[in-house]
């Protein structure tokens, strides 16, 4: 039995977000755990911290954040080179 990757996205419930959320849930496989964690939820906020996450959306996979997520907004290309949308082998 092989395990799913875990793909954390970070949001601020706003339009941008709720945009980038519906792009990495399409992007996403069957072995993807698409989790939203809301930054609204103090434990959110310092868990995102922890990761040097310093803006909304932000996308961490199996806990590291990707590459595109430092800075600002996502790059498909980026989320797949960490492993979005590819089971674990």
């Amino acid at each position: 039995m092989s395990e799913n990757r875990k793909v954390e996205v970070f949001s601020a419930g706003c339009s941008v977000c709720d945009d980038a959320v519906a792009k990495i849930r399409e992007w996403a496989c069957d072995s993807c755990d698409v989790i939203v964690l809301d930054m609204k939820d103090d434990k959110v906020a310092e868990y995102a911290k922890e990761l040097s996450i310093s803006s909304v959306p932000a996308v961490a996979i199996d806990g590291v954040v990707a590459e595109c997520c430092a800075g600002r907004g996502i790059d498909e290309g980026v989320l797949r080179a960490a492993g979005l949308g590819q089971p674990i082998t």
